[in-house]
């Protein structure tokens, strides 16, 4: 497995994971109104638009997941269905810690939706406590929908 910055070529692969796995984990987690909203044409976009914050994982010459970091925020972390429980989230995640420390933060956070259990599980067996419920608010064209999640954090 590669780990390495995202390119332009990679937002169709980025999109494709990320649409998949929200849809996994999100889908009756979320307002519906949200999910109105998230439809695979607007992962295609906000993958393009988000290059810049993307690390992506390789593994030969395909993508398997990538991950999002902006300042102090884990904001995506998704895998391939064909690579969940091979690693490579494992990875994502502490290269997303190394760079919120290089970053000159000390602590690092990401969102979950509340009734995500798989990731809640797979945050805290990697070392993240659940600092409490809070609505993150989701960024849609004209605003915000608030969807409830907890806030995991960790030290770096």
């Amino acid at each position: 497995m590669t780990v390495r910055p995202a390119v332009g070529e990679d937002a169709e692969a980025v999109a494709a994971i990320w649409y998949g796995g929200w849809r996994d984990g999100h889908l009756g987690h979320v307002p519906d109104e949200l999910v109105t909203y998230r439809t695979e044409e607007s992962f295609g976009t906000r993958a393009a638009q988000r290059v810049a914050d993307t690390t992506v994982a390789l593994v030969g010459e395909e993508v398997a997941g990538f991950v999002m970091v902006v300042g102090d925020e884990v904001e995506q972390v998704y895998v391939s269905r064909a690579h969940r429980g091979s690693g490579v989230a494992g990875t994502l995640l502490a290269e997303a810690e190394r760079q919120v420390k290089a970053g000159g933060h000390r602590e690092a956070w990401l969102a979950v939706a509340t009734g995500n259990a798989r990731a809640r599980r797979f945050y805290e067996r990697s070392g993240w406590t659940d600092g409490g419920a809070f609505d993150y608010p989701a960024a849609v064209e004209g605003g915000t929908i608030p969807v409830p999640c907890h806030r995991y954090v960790k030290p770096v």
